[in-house]
């Protein structure tokens, strides 16, 4: 497997994370955003959003942070971190929408505007990333991770924007559960650092 990634991107970080948790071997190569690699002709055959990242498993091409998740949780069989039963996986789907709705218009961009010189509004950016905050720390107060009560792709896929929301300008001394959560993916085995925190 090979997945086209760029180190700055939370979303190919979620990917990173996940092979890295579950000790899955994948060829990772870089994509230069700043030199537009993303947006020529051979990238844009793989993913024609012209972004990352993507996944080419022998051939299988797959874009996108959520569908990589979901396609590499089924591909390995690891029903821990996506169930196949309804009610299981409708808890962990609501979590990737969270973390591709408010985790991406609101963590994602108000870092993307403070640390890229993005275009976005920081004050309505940063409003959608506390809704977020707020929604994970009323689930984390009482449940050590956000569903199932153990780690599942809930828990990568919000994980990154949230670890990097000071970033963006958005304390997390206000939501006490959130840290002490980001803490415990922090501590487990095979847990990747976030290599471009400054």
């Amino acid at each position: 497997m090979k997945l086209y990634d760029s180190e700055r991107s939370g979303n190919c970080y979620k990917v990173r994370l996940f092979l890295s948790l579950t000790e899955t071997p994948c060829e990772i190569v870089r994509v230069n955003m700043v030199a537009g690699e993303h947006k020529c002709p051979a990238f844009l055959r793989m993913n024609p959003r012209g972004q990352v990242p993507v996944l080419d498993d022998d051939g299988f091409v797959i874009w996108d942070s959520t569908a990589i998740l979901v396609y590499l949780a089924r591909k390995l069989e690891r029903e821990d971190l996506l169930p196949i039963d309804a009610r299981g996986m409708a808890e962990v789907t609501q979590w990737l929408a969270l973390a591709q709705n408010e985790g991406l218009y609101g963590l994602a961009r108000s870092r993307a505007v403070l640390r890229f010189n993005r275009p976005w509004n920081l004050e309505e950016t940063q409003a959608a990333g506390r809704v977020a905050l707020s929604v994970m720390d009323g689930r984390l107060v009482s449940h050590p991770w956000l569903v199932l009560d153990r780690l599942t792709l809930a828990d990568i896929a919000c994980y990154p924007y949230a670890a990097l929301a000071p970033e963006g300008g958005i304390n997390l001394e206000p939501y006490p559960s959130v840290r002490a959560w980001i803490d415990r993916v922090a501590l487990l085995p095979g847990h990747t650092p976030l290599p471009w925190v400054t």
